[in-house]
């Protein structure tokens, strides 16, 4: 039988690895002001190069930072942005049960606190541009740690963000109103009828298997509360979009059947930001870092790039 591969790159050792990527990374354990032992992990270009700027990443419902998630963050590392993530409550190597997310304010204040303790850990970072970075669910989750502290961050980058969940994969009338009852006596129940997320996601058949790969993955159906609140969460953002002021970019695929591009749209026409970007990916889907032939994943990092170099 094969052996499994340890890492979404395959077999090579973490450190190797990272060496032979041309940056440096650690990982370790963060306790949040609430007492829950959190997964992190940094991505810092090699000295004597100095970090242009820090990256404060967020990774999507159901992931986590230890697999495909660090492709991103590598390539940011390789041009010179100290980048720094935290599996979130329930996912991957952090406590909680596995995909139960209660509330979302409080993963809100765990991230905060994380971030800030970052920039005041390092002098060499202190002080520099600092940007949020967020994946589909962590895209929403960074728009919320904006709305409570909003002159924290330089920017932010918004990939897929989860301002609403797609109505094709949403569960229709009278589902939810029945899913909302039950999930008030039984909210870690994993019923919600959803299609795999993994599978609406990546358009790439080789890249959907090491998605499937990744041994934090959640492989069971939704929990009824984490369902809930992220139907509320998408809810309240939505009516929240005028309020928004950091310099963003949106970026989405026209094709996206997890997150609603129209609502990154939205977001674009009602933000107050006077500093404000929108990309729409024409045939792309919801992993646009990941999940799409490589050079579409080019044009993405291109342009993220570009905007960053632009703010730095």
């Amino acid at each position: 039988m094969e052996e499994p591969e340890l890492h979404f790159w395959g077999k090579t050792p973490e450190k190797e690895y990272y060496t032979q990527q041309g940056i440096k990374s650690s990982n370790s354990l963060y306790t949040s002001p609430r007492g829950l032992k959190l997964f992190t992990r940094s991505w810092l270009p090699l000295p004597p190069s100095p970090p242009r700027g820090i990256i404060c990443m967020v990774h999507g419902y159901g992931n986590d930072i230890s697999w495909t998630f660090q492709s991103t963050a590598i390539f940011l590392a390789q041009n010179g942005f100290a980048c720094f993530a935290v599996d979130i409550e329930g996912h991957g190597r952090s406590q909680g049960l596995k995909a139960y997310v209660p509330n979302v304010n409080l993963v809100v204040q765990d991230c905060t606190s994380f971030f800030k303790s970052i920039k005041n850990s390092d002098p060499q970072i202190n002080g520099l541009p600092s940007f949020l970075y967020g994946e589909s669910m962590g895209g929403a989750i960074c728009l919320l740690i904006h709305l409570e502290n909003p002159n924290d961050f330089t920017g932010a980058i918004l990939a897929a963000p989860m301002c609403k969940i797609s109505d094709k994969i949403k569960p229709r009338w009278p589902i939810p109103q029945v899913l909302t009852l039950i999930a008030k006596f039984l909210p870690t129940l994993p019923i919600v009828p959803t299609p795999d997320v993994l599978s609406k996601s990546i358009k790439v058949e080789e890249k959907k298997r090491i998605g499937e790969m990744n041994p934090m993955r959640y492989r069971e159906k939704p929990r009824l509360g984490t369902v809930v609140e992220l139907l509320r969460v998408t809810e309240y953002l939505a009516g929240k979009l005028g309020e928004i002021r950091v310099p963003f970019i949106v970026l989405h695929g026209s094709d996206d059947e997890v997150t609603d591009p129209a609502v990154s749209r939205a977001l674009y026409e009602e933000a107050k930001s006077s500093d404000k970007t929108i990309k729409i990916y024409e045939g792309m889907m919801h992993s646009l870092l990941f999940g799409e032939t490589d050079e579409n994943i080019e044009i993405v990092r291109g342009d993220i790039i570009s905007w960053l170099n632009d703010r730095c």
